[in-house]
């Protein structure tokens, strides 16, 4: 097991990770740079045994693996200042590909992740991309880190796109659909603490569900839908509109998205 873990910028993914990774792997030394001091008090405040560093020079010196967690506009200025680290790095800089990251750091082996939000809570779902100078050891060390905060699964770098899409962007669209069935229970009749509570419970519950039970969707859905009873009644609504495709454009659209931002 590697010693030490560096993360170039603070912010609210990095701040996830390195929580997950620190509950997880106690023996593990944190370093953290961040060029807002208020976020590197944050990580002292924190996570009292994380060493801030003076800069990024200073970070890589001292990280085995490093997190590249800032900004796409920002990630040119720091592959700049550690081009010549040998190091395992870690890139959740969205649309900054392999090859821009290879060719800016041509001694590191690189990775690209997309993570998500639910990081913030241990329940990620990530996809990961490999650098063509990565080993075998390395790629199993990246699931172990990424796994600490939840799921991460390697897929193909052009597939990030539509991972961007699907787990990356996914949490606003499923927070959508929780704010119409809040607004739908609010307006006929239930207080906004009680909608909210039942409607979350329900998405959380069927997830769970899912996952656990093996079922495929359509295997619940047939199994909560009683002839001529109320579920039934709904579906004929839903599956009259259309709802799927609207899921499927949104999808497509922010992976289109991605890859045009990519570079």
């Amino acid at each position: 097991m590697i010693e030490n873990i560096g993360f170039i910028g603070a912010g609210n993914m990095a701040y996830a990770l390195a929580q997950a990774i620190i509950e997880r792997e106690s023996a593990v030394q944190v370093n953290v740079f961040d060029i807002r001091p208020e976020r590197m008090d944050l990580f002292a405040g924190d996570f009292p045994r994380v060493k801030l560093k003076k800069g990024n020079r200073d970070l890589a010196a001292a990280s085995e693996v490093i997190f590249i967690a800032v900004k796409p506009q920002e990630i040119d200025m720091v592959l700049k200042e550690i081009v010549e680290t040998k190091k395992l790095v870690i890139s959740i800089a969205a649309g900054i590909t392999i090859k821009h990251l290879e060719s800016s750091l041509p001694h590191a082996r690189v990775f690209r992740v997309m993570p998500n939000t639910p990081c913030l809570v241990m329940e990620m779902a990530a996809g990961f991309a490999v650098g063509s100078r990565a080993t075998t050891g390395d790629v199993e060390l990246v699931q172990m880190l990424l796994s600490c905060a939840g799921f991460a699964v390697r897929v193909k770098e052009e597939q990030l796109d539509v991972v961007t899409g699907l787990s990356g962007s996914g949490p606003a669209f499923i927070a959508y659909l929780a704010e119409a069935f809040i607004s739908a229970g609010t307006g006929l009749g239930l207080s906004e603490k009680t909608a909210r509570e039942l409607a979350l419970k329900t998405i959380r519950g069927t997830s769970l569900l899912l996952e656990k039970s093996g079922m495929s969707p359509r295997e619940l859905i047939n199994m909560v839908s009683s002839p001529r009873g109320t579920t039934v009644a709904g579906r004929e609504i839903l599956e009259s509109s259309d709802c799927s495709e609207i899921i499927r454009r949104t999808v497509a659209a922010t992976a289109a998205r991605s890859k045009e931002l990519g570079r």
